[in-house]
């Protein structure tokens, strides 16, 4: 029986043995050769029995389930391999060789090449290219390893057991960026260790730029690491260069590194290192950038930008900037500053009833003023800074809510600093008592509540009426907003409470009006008034201050009703204009208020006011925080017609039936006035009249407004022989004055003109949103301010696709004066940019001031495409700002601070 089974296998192994050798030679189609076991395919010895060998795998076969017994394999998955040509197997040597678009795989690595040698006693795959009669080489490997990618140029030696490899001459893209060297050995944990390579972020052939070293190392997921290296492009090397790089190769949002400074010269403060430092990715909630600027001739400045977020709860961001500079002892013109700047934003998620939020833009006054940026010079004209910290909650079930603001207001120009510390305010939401009621103006009658208490605190002091403060001087003036008068600051607070309840209901009249009723009840909280009393020494009117709670109650009443007309004209015909439709809609109102300066209310108070006897009515809240009770009774008509006028026209369409779209004849025509029955003269109020419209496809906006006067003015000869005019109580028509004179008017033209295909500013900045917001971004207003700020600047967002694209705006403004003196004041503003070629581009941004005859601020910037980099240069030829900047900086995100950079600022004049 053994004797028989040996037999057996014998003639078993005979018939397996050409089958192999049979498999080897290509067949139509060719497949693919699948080996789960490859170490069956070790040849065998000379000495073996092949009997013996097939038992032993026999048996082991059989006891599948015995973990201690089954030796494990070093290869855990499938390996896949095929040729196009051929597949040659050498039992000897134990390798496999695969020629003519061929392909190796195992797990996540894929190898592709025209000659692949697989060495299966050593566990090595062995890759190059084929060379032709003629010398030229095809089929260089491609080796991807995970998400690593390697274009060899020459050939590489990969073990797939350790997964360790020596490749020659070959192309790697990590990150942004795009590796190449002349030897390189791959690590088990991706990394790679280069000899005489370079980096770039250029993927042409023969790229625009390089980085060039004799030793680079790239640690997977973190960084690149080079030694000295030389700054090269098109090839030439230049000069620049450090002994070391480090540039990241993490996810952005994961990067921690160096931040590598730039370099410049000013006339006031010399040699400048600008923006080193260190860029901290602490985790996923919390970044922070801290740089720091230092100056040949004493300057220094500390930088820290930091942003923050936690998933469905928050995100925000702090800025500050400190500078601090003293001129040397002999500098003829010395200067001398600290100077800082604070930015804090913070943003709530939609979540509960509470939410906190904050947007807080302040510093010193004098920051624009010496802290300048070359390309942005309308930063430096900022007028105003203003922030906010606020807290608001609702409670549920109740109609009630809580708001808390901590408000910060700055003039750039004046210096003038305003605090309110706090306002606090509770709100009622409408109440609706008698919405069950059928009688409509009862079931939409409705009621809130409203209570605002303020404190605020000003550098400018006020001058105290008719009594010198000492502290202050004799008139206002603006102080140092500093901890060394802030005593003074609070002791000139100012604060009070508010109380509002309006009452208001709407209904239908007549089926084609609606009316309006309200009430409207305020009373002020103050801590203090005034009492006034004739000081016959000085012949002046003194106050005294009272302390103590007093209240000014007020109210007015109101009835407006409006409705709307439409008349509708259609054309007869195959004409392009197809109907013309006027909306108008008038509204009639009539307010009410008594006369709250009567002294019977107690909120004004009678005084002589001079020497003569005259009397004179003071308010006893006069300058507090929410102001006094209205003087005069008012009976007031108002009266309002507003129209429409807009065109459906065809449009040109293969359609046999057509297509019409609605454009804007006129967008709006408004007229108001007023007449105050309770009034002793001059009844009748000034003619507001305001037109706005759109013309050319909405391409060109037009906005005019004016104050018509209808009274006349009478001129009368004084005995100096001057005129002397005056307005009289009698209308201009019956003077033969016309129907009034027009006190004052401005026009606004604005266009926006470019090729279809361009974009104007407002859908730049809808395009940077939604961009912004398809990455994940999160809109606030320092982002809103951001994209606002690349809009405005044209050197920050370019679109090479738009031939040219200009905006023009044009204002008017037009004042006269009773004595017939006019005032004419005229500005224009240019904008846009213009392609010269295919990569070449120039933008604008000027104006000039008709009233001065004088060009106004002007921008003029070149940029140049430069497939990886891209170059701007920003001038501003004339004006305070004087500078001008040159950027050749890189494209790719993670080298944004490399640049090639020559500014020179308003600093060098």
């Amino acid at each position: 029986m053994s004797g028989f089974r040996i037999l057996f296998l014998i003639i078993l192994g005979l018939w397996i043995l050409p089958q192999k050798a049979d498999a080897q030679r290509p067949t139509q189609p060719q497949r693919e050769r699948r080996l789960i076991a490859p170490d069956t395919l070790s040849s065998p010895s000379p000495n073996s029995r092949i009997s013996d060998t097939l038992l032993t795998k026999q048996d082991t076969l059989i006891r599948l389930d015995s973990a201690n017994i089954v030796p494990r394999s070093d290869i855990q998955t499938d390996i896949l391999y095929f040729a196009e040509d051929s597949i040659i197997t050498d039992f000897v040597e134990n390798k496999v060789y695969l020629y003519k678009k061929a392909w190796f795989e195992y797990g996540q690595m894929r190898l592709d090449a025209d000659r692949i040698v697989i060495d299966w006693k050593n566990s090595e795959l062995y890759a190059s290219g084929v060379t032709d009669s003629v010398g030229t080489i095809s089929g260089n490997p491609f080796f991807k390893d995970g998400n690593s990618v390697y274009e060899i140029r020459k050939e590489m030696r990969y073990n797939f057991k350790t997964q360790k490899a020596i490749i020659k001459d070959v192309v790697t893209e990590q990150q942004d960026g795009i590796l190449r060297g002349t030897t390189i050995k791959k690590s088990s944990d991706g990394s790679i260790y280069m000899d005489h390579g370079y980096y770039t972020t250029c993927k042409l052939t023969h790229p625009h730029w390089h980085i060039s070293s004799s030793k680079i190392k790239s640690i997977s997921g973190k960084q690149v690491v080079s030694g000295p290296f030389n700054l090269y492009f098109n090839g030439i090397p230049t000069p620049l260069g450090l002994p070391f790089g480090l540039i990241p190769d993490t996810p952005e949002e994961k990067a921690s590194g160096i931040i590598f400074p730039s370099y410049g010269k000013e006339q006031v403060r010399g040699l400048s290192l600008r923006d080193i430092g260190y860029y901290f990715a602490f985790n996923d909630y919390i970044h922070l950038r801290l740089t720091a600027d230092i100056y040949s001739k004493g300057g220094w400045g500390v930088k820290s930008q930091s942003v923050y977020t936690k998933r469905y709860r928050f995100n925000g961001g702090f800025n500050l900037d400190f500078q601090k500079f003293v001129s040397p002892e002999t500098e003829l013109n010395p200067v001398d500053y600290n100077t800082f700047r604070v930015q804090w934003n913070h943003t709530p998620q939609s979540r509960g009833t509470g939410r906190f939020s904050a947007s807080v833009n302040a510093g010193s006054t004098s920051y624009f003023n010496n802290i300048v940026n070359p390309t942005n010079f309308t930063n430096n004209v900022t007028a105003d800074l203003s922030s906010n910290i606020s807290y608001s909650k609702s409670f549920t079930g109740t109609p009630f809510s809580l708001s808390a603001n901590l408000r910060h207001s700055q003039s750039v120009q004046t210096g003038e600093v305003r605090l309110d510390l706090p306002t606090i305010g509770v709100n009622m939401n409408r109440q609706n008592p008698f919405r069950n009621v059928k009688f409509e103006p009862l079931k939409t009658l409705n009621v809130a509540w409203n209570f605002n208490l303020q404190n605020s605190i000003s550098n400018r002091i006020q001058q105290q009426f008719g009594v010198n403060n000492p502290e202050a001087g004799s008139r206002p003036e603006t102080i140092p907003f500093n901890l060394d008068n802030f005593g003074l600051l609070l002791r000139n607070g100012n604060n009070g409470a508010r109380n509002t309840i309006p009452l208001s209901s709407n209904f239908t009249l007549f089926n084609y009006f609606t009316g309006t009723a309200s009430v409207n009840y305020t009373e002020l909280w103050y801590m203090q008034r005034y009492n006034y009393y004739y000081n016959p020494a000085t012949q002046r009117v003194d106050r005294i201050t009272q302390e103590g709670f007093n209240r000014v109650g007020f109210y007015n009443t109101s009835f407006a009703m409006n409705t709307n007309f439409y008349g509708f004209y259609n054309f007869k015909g195959n004409g392009k204009l197809q109907t013309i439709r006027h909306h108008i809609a008038p509204t009639f109102s009539f307010n009410f208020n008594p006369d709250f300066s009567d002294p019977a209310y107690g909120y004004y108070q009678e005084v002589q006011s001079d020497e003569s006897g005259r009397i004179q009515r003071y308010s006893r809240h006069q300058g507090l925080i929410y102001g006094e009770a209205p003087r005069g009774e008012s009976r007031a008509l108002s009266l309002g017609i507003r129209n429409v006028v807009e065109a459906k026209i065809k449009t040109q369409t293969d359609s046999t039936e057509g297509e019409t779209k609605k454009i804007p004849l006129l967008e709006s025509f408004n007229i108001n006035t007023a007449y105050n029955f309770a009034a002793d003269s001059f009844k009748l109020s000034p003619f507001q009249v305001s037109a706005r419209t759109s013309l050319f496809d909405r391409k060109l906006s037009v906005n005019l407004s004016s104050s018509i006067d209808p009274y006349a003015v009478l001129s009368q000869e004084q005995n100096d022989g001057r005129a002397n005019f005056r307005r009289i109580n009698e209308f201009a028509w019956s003077r033969g004055q016309g129907i009034g004179v027009i006190r004052n008017a401005t026009l606004n033209l604005n266009a926006s003109l470019n090729p279809q295909s361009g974009q104007n500013p407002g859908q730049v900045r809808d395009e940077l949103t939604q961009d912004f917001l398809r990455r994940g971004g999160m809109m606030n207003e320092f982002v809103e301010n951001e994209i606002n700020r690349i809009v405005a600047d044209p050197s920050q967002y370019i679109d090479w696709n738009i031939p040219w694209n200009l905006t023009i705006g044009y204002n008017l403004s037009y004042a006269r004066q009773i004595n017939n003196t006019t005032n004419v004041t005229q500005a224009m503003n240019l904008s846009g940019d213009v392609s010269i070629s295919e990569k070449w581009k120039i933008n604008f941004n000027t104006g000039y001031n008709f009233d001065q005859n004088e060009i106004t601020q002007t921008m003029i910037g070149i940029a140049r495409d430069l497939h990886c980099w891209q170059m701007n240069v920003n001038w501003v030829p004339f004006g305070r700002f004087t500078s001008y900047n040159i950027d050749i900086r890189v494209k790719s995100s993670i080298l944004q601070d490399l640049k090639v950079s020559r500014r020179r600022s308003f600093f060098d004049r």
